[in-house]
C-alpha cells in the first residue's frame, strides 16, 4: 500500500518522462513498432542488443508503479545495456554523460502492438559539441536504428 499515492504517481510520471525526455524534439527520438507479443518482443530486443555486442545489464519493471496509480498496463519496461568498459571510460572522460548511460530503451505494449523508443544519442553530441565522442554517438546511433529496423522487419 502506497501511502502518498499522489507523490508515487508524480514519481513515476517524472522519471519516465525523465528517460524518456531531456529537452527532446520528436527528431532526438528512435521509436519502432512490433506486431510481437510484448514477451517476443522484448525477447527479440535483448538477444539483438546482444547479437551488436553489448550487455543488457538491466531490465526495470515501470508496469508496478502505474499499475497502483491507476493506469491500465501491465507492460512497461525500460531495457539498460551498454559496454561496461566503454561506459566506464566515457564517464570518466565526461561525467556530463553519466545521468544519460548506459543507453536504455523503453518497451511497452499499446493497443495490440509493442513499442520501443529511446533517444538517439546523437543527441548528445548536440548537448555536448566540444566533446570528442561524435563517432562513439554515431556508432551508437547507428546500432540502435538497426535494432529498431530488425525488430520491425520481423511484422513482415
Amino acid at each position: 500500500m502506497i501511502k502518498y499515492p499522489f507523490l508515487f504517481k508524480s514519481l513515476v510520471s517524472f522519471l519516465t518522462f525523465a528517460i524518456l525526455s531531456f529537452n527532446v524534439a520528436a527528431d532526438e527520438l528512435l521509436m519502432a513498432r512490433s506486431t510481437e507479443d510484448f514477451p517476443e518482443a522484448m525477447l527479440m530486443l535483448q538477444n539483438l542488443i546482444k547479437q551488436e555486442g553489448y550487455t543488457p545489464s538491466r531490465v526495470q519493471r515501470v508496469d508496478i508503479g502505474l499499475t497502483q496509480s491507476g493506469y491500465q498496463t501491465d507492460k512497461f519496461r525500460i531495457v539498460f545495456f551498454g559496454k561496461a568498459e566503454e561506459i566506464k571510460s566515457i564517464t570518466q572522460q565526461m561525467p556530463e554523460l553519466i545521468p544519460y548511460l548506459p543507453l536504455k530503451i523503453s518497451i511497452f505494449a499499446e493497443a495490440g502492438q509493442t513499442i520501443l523508443v529511446t533517444i538517439d544519442p546523437m543527441s548528445f553530441d548536440r548537448m555536448f559539441p566540444k566533446s570528442n565522442l561524435t563517432p562513439v554517438f554515431k556508432r551508437w546511433s547507428k546500432t540502435i536504428k538497426t535494432i529498431f529496423k530488425e525488430i520491425q522487419a520481423q511484422n513482415r
